[in-house]
């Protein structure tokens, strides 16, 4: 497989993902995909905009997330996110340290 095939594949992979994510399943939320996956819709928007900042292109975090989740963040929030208990919330702590890190 070419390298342009493969880039064209991978991007098609990504936006299925995104799709499945932001349509498929809005019912997920981003802590319990944190705290079984290590990762979450904000992650993915994060890795949107250090793939912008690879390639000169400034973008900051509000803009990644509005690319990625089609509106404003928190307009998300507002639409889809549930409280969440103690116990997401320490699993969260955890999750949060061992596959982001400490947040500066």
């Amino acid at each position: 497989m070419d390298d342009q095939t493969r880039i064209e594949l991978e991007a098609a992979a990504f936006r299925r993902l995104r799709k499945h994510l932001m349509e498929d399943r809005q019912d997920v939320q981003n802590i319990d995909l944190m705290n079984l996956a290590g990762f979450c819709r904000n992650c993915l928007s994060r890795w949107y905009q250090e793939a912008a900042a690879e390639r000169g292109i400034d973008m900051g975090k509000e803009d990644a997330r509005e690319i990625f989740y089609g509106m404003p963040y928190d307009d998300w929030k507002q639409m889809h996110q549930t409280p969440a208990d103690d116990s997401k919330k320490a699993a969260f702590e955890t999750a949060f340290a061992e596959n982001v890190g400490k947040e500066s």
